[in-house]
């Protein structure tokens, strides 16, 4: 079946994880994805996991993760005959998406404006840590750098989060712009220049909280005790119990197992539920504290209320709803391998993994005759060490 994508070229320049997650997602919907890589400082992502032999073969399992269905070109963009071969791929493209520091590559006359003038359709994306303009444009960036940036870690009482979700995020980011750059081309016939913010997304992933703070510099951030982690018998419970008429409907649901909170019977509106928060939270810890987190996972279930107990990574990757929604794929080449696919379903056209992860190199030859090198000019790509 074809993915929805299929017939978009892209053409990515990316390494380590928020570039490359990006074009993946072009990857599992279809697109033709090359992935262009220095010959001798290739993304580093091939070496990083827990496998040691696919680290030594250069497809570590963070590079799996984010490198299938794309193929491979080695080349050394730094040279004019690597340069030249690139431009001969973009006169093709549809999509050229790169995540160099601000600046780079304009230096190597692989800007935005020099890819225009070569495809007035391409959609150029350029992902970096802080943008294209201002103090820290030419600032590099990692997903832990921009969580201290962006007051993330501030936010998280001072710890970073375990997980690289601005990465993530800013991966989603800006394949959602990609593809509204596409629509946007396909009624006017022209390509445009994205620029993608990590700094940014870290913000919008903290929207309300960056709104309250401009309006109110002083208010304190109220820690509402429906959202709240309970202890229980055996594990902790993560309540979600959010609007004020499930507050008065946790109130019943507690009520009728024989728990009375008259608090809960009483909130009315969101004044209400900050103003008793703390008082309802000290009530609930005492009634929590007497079951364990399954039972009440139960209870609160029948009655409509949200609430899961707060697992292992272990268990989450293991739980049924996963596993009935073929959210892990197998990898082509090996099958014991699971790996994520995508966080969506599609009637037609969605998401498949059908191709591992590229070695370095892999489809350099191919790529290059697509592109319309002659055997002789890619031989010579190959004997000079631009190519590989």
């Amino acid at each position: 079946m074809l993915g929805a994508l299929t017939g978009i070229r892209v053409i990515e320049l990316s390494q380590v994880l928020a570039a490359p997650f990006c074009g993946y997602q072009f990857a599992l919907l279809g697109a033709e994805v090359i992935k262009v890589e220095l010959p001798e400082q290739p993304d580093c992502a091939r070496g990083r996991g827990p496998v040691p032999g696919l680290n030594a073969k250069g497809i570590g399992l963070t590079y799996q993760v984010q490198g299938g269905n794309k193929q491979s070109l080695a080349l050394d963009i730094r040279k004019e005959p690597g340069r030249a071969a690139l431009l001969k791929l973009v006169e093709s493209a549809d999509v050229f998406l790169e995540n160099y520091s601000t600046g780079v590559l304009e230096g190597l006359g692989l800007g935005y404006e020099a890819l225009h003038e070569h495809n007035p359709r391409l959609v150029y994306c350029s992902m970096t840590g802080y943008g294209d303009q201002g103090p820290q444009a030419a600032r590099g960036a990692y997903d832990n750098t921009i969580q201290a940036a962006s007051g993330i870690i501030a936010q998280s009482a001072g710890h970073k989060p375990g997980v690289s979700f601005v990465d993530y995020a800013a991966g989603y980011s800006a394949a959602f712009a990609i593809a509204a750059a596409l629509l946007q081309r396909a009624r006017t016939g022209q390509g445009c220049h994205i620029s993608a913010s990590m700094l940014e997304v870290a913000m919008t992933l903290m929207a309300p909280e960056v709104a309250a703070r401009q309006a109110a510099p002083g208010a304190p951030k109220q820690k509402e005790a429906g959202i709240s982690a309970f202890d229980t018998t055996d594990h902790k419970l993560m309540l979600g119990s959010f609007k004020p008429s499930q507050y008065r409907k946790l109130g019943a649901c507690l009520a009728a197992q024989g728990y009375r909170v008259p608090l809960l019977d009483d909130i009315n509106d969101w004044t209400d539920i900050w103003d008793n928060s703390d008082a309802i939270r000290v009530a609930l810890q005492d009634v929590f504290i007497l079951r364990s987190a399954g039972e009440w996972q139960s209870v609160l279930e029948a009655a409509d209320i949200p609430a899961e107990p707060i697992v292992t990574l272990d268990r989450a990757i293991a739980a049924p709803q996963l596993a009935e929604r073929g959210y892990f794929a197998p990898s082509p080449e090996d099958p014991s391998l699971s790996l994520p696919l995508a966080g969506f379903r599609m009637s037609m056209g969605g998401a498949g993994l059908h191709s591992s992860p590229p070695e370095l190199g892999q489809d350099s030859r191919a790529v290059l005759e697509g592109a319309g090198l002659s055997a002789a000019e890619i031989d010579a790509l190959f004997a000079e060490g631009i190519a590989r």
